[in-house]
């Protein structure tokens, strides 16, 4: 607070600083046109607007217009810990919440890409895919690579889509795409080995390292449709001992429990894709996911600390708020 307003003003000073913010405020009088009005100079006309701010005389308040849930974000924020929160005006499940995650996914993006990022990306992620068909291409390099977290082979029908994802996201923000040659899921722990050794694939693995930035979905027990005509899902079987197991959720084929910590599924040593923990490690790892049928999975990814930032729809948001954090 200026040194000014830790005296207590004279009723006239007192009128000449409300009449100098309603000028300023309410009529959208500029400085210049006040100065000339009152017969005072430009910078004391700026001085008494700061010394209204301080003494209380106006105040700045934010209002949400409709569709925006900015105390949403931040109750989201202080609850989970999390880095940031996006809540999109969207309800429903499975393909309805789609496209506005898509559209928020893209924004944020737009607006938070730095030179020089390392981004890895989901292969198999419907809502990923639909972001970077609606994001805007950067006028400049934004990203030095764009590489795939898990495996990205799958049957030819739908691998044309990981391929893209990952394409497309290099060729917006300027990146060198860096695909992974292999299915996510192989036969054996031997052949993921083998694959693991492969030039090519090892120059995945290698990027893991330098990664910035985790684009990921978040998958429940039940496989999206893409992920299960790509031949990478698990089986029924897997499936149910997973749900033995308690496991609630996916991020990158790496499944953990309601409270967020990793289960040990028995598929684990036959994936090939980044690990829990050097996922963790990455600066800035962002989930996007929603609709009611993947609240669990949601709740178990920032609890556990898959995700530091999320981006979800109202609906999701609530229920995340009005759950109990304790574990």
């Amino acid at each position: 607070m200026v040194a000014a307003a830790s005296s207590t003003p004279s009723p006239d000073h007192l009128r000449l600083l409300v009449k100098v913010a309603r000028m300023y405020h309410e009529r959208g009088v500029r400085q210049p046109e006040i100065a000339a009005h009152l017969n005072m100079s430009q910078p004391r006309v700026s001085r008494l607007l700061k010394e209204a701010v301080d003494r209380g005389v106006v105040r700045t308040v934010v209002v949400s217009p409709d569709g925006v849930h900015a105390e949403l974000e931040d109750a989201l924020v202080e609850r989970y810990g999390l880095r940031d929160a996006v809540v999109v005006e969207v309800e429903g499940a499975g393909a309805d919440v789609i496209p506005a995650l898509a559209a928020a996914t893209a924004t944020y993006l737009d607006a938070t890409l730095k030179g020089g990022d390392v981004i890895g990306v989901s292969s198999w992620s419907a809502t990923l895919l639909e972001a970077v068909k609606v994001m805007r291409a950067k006028t400049s390099s934004v990203a030095g690579e764009v590489v795939q977290l898990v495996g990205g082979s799958g049957s030819p029908e739908v691998q044309l889509h990981a391929t893209r994802l990952a394409g497309r996201l290099a060729e917006l923000t300027g990146a060198r795409p860096v695909f992974a040659p292999s299915a996510a899921l192989v036969g054996s722990r031997e052949l993921r080995d083998l694959l693991s050794q492969e030039p090519a694939m090892a120059d995945v693995i290698q990027s893991w390292s330098r990664l910035t930035l985790a684009l990921l979905g978040i998958g429940s027990l039940d496989p999206s449709p893409l992920l299960r005509r790509s031949g990478n899902a698990i089986t029924d079987r897997d499936q149910e001992q997973l749900r033995k197991l308690g496991a609630v959720g996916d991020v990158c084929a790496r499944y953990f429990d309601a409270d967020g910590n990793p289960v040990d599924a028995p598929f684990n040593d036959r994936l090939i894709g980044i690990g829990p923990d050097q996922l963790h490690e990455v600066e800035r790892r962002i989930g996007v996911a929603g609709g009611m049928d993947k609240v669990a999975a949601i709740r178990g990814a920032v609890r556990g600390g898959w995700i530091n930032i999320l981006i979800t729809d109202v609906e999701v948001a609530r229920h995340l708020l009005s759950q109990r954090l304790a574990r």
